[in-house]
């Protein structure tokens, strides 16, 4: 368990899981370091918003906001967003992730995360079925009012049964 699965772990017991979520995330040095901010964090954890401004720590040598500074924005989310919604009983990792950059972002940006309730479902039957999936989370980096898009980031998230994947890990330790 990491140190911030030892902080949600005892933070829940004080603060909603969707305070936690955001105040951790912000507060996180390396997440700090993106210069990004989540905004909010709905009660069921399925949204989650984020808003990259622009400013001197993030402007690149033409004076938009750095690539890696909207990767780093998006970066973590869908992976620890996902493994706070299905639960103990899965693993999940970042598996890759692609970036396409569409125009340069010379203002603040925006980023959405959503999963469904209805998905979530979808990945728990796949996971029965298969033992382990793999999942395709598109993201784009917008302008308030979602007219631009200046980024779209997909990452491919790794979601295993807990079970299997121990075993599978013990079995690939042994060879």
């Amino acid at each position: 368990m990491s140190l911030y699965q030892k902080i949600a772990e005892v933070g829940q017991k004080f603060v909603a899981k969707h305070i936690l979520f955001k105040y951790g995330f912000n507060w996180s040095p390396m997440y700090r370091r993106s210069t990004a901010k989540i905004t909010e964090v709905s009660k069921d954890l399925l949204k989650v918003y984020v808003k990259l401004p622009i400013n001197y720590k993030n402007r690149n040598y033409v004076n938009s906001i750095f690539g890696g500074s909207m990767f780093a924005a998006v970066d973590p989310i869908p992976m620890v967003q996902l493994i706070n919604l299905i639960g103990e009983d899965y693993v999940v990792w970042d598996k890759s992730a692609q970036i396409y950059f569409k125009k340069p972002a010379r203002s603040d940006v925006y980023a959405e995360f959503s999963f469904s309730e209805e998905e979530l479902k979808d990945i728990k039957k796949a996971i029965e079925k298969e033992k382990e999936i793999e999942i395709i989370k598109t993201t784009l980096l917008t302008d308030k009012q979602k007219y631009k898009v200046y980024c779209e980031v997909r990452k491919t998230l790794y979601v295993a049964d807990k079970a299997f994947y121990k075993n599978k890990r013990q079995l690939k330790n042994k060879s």
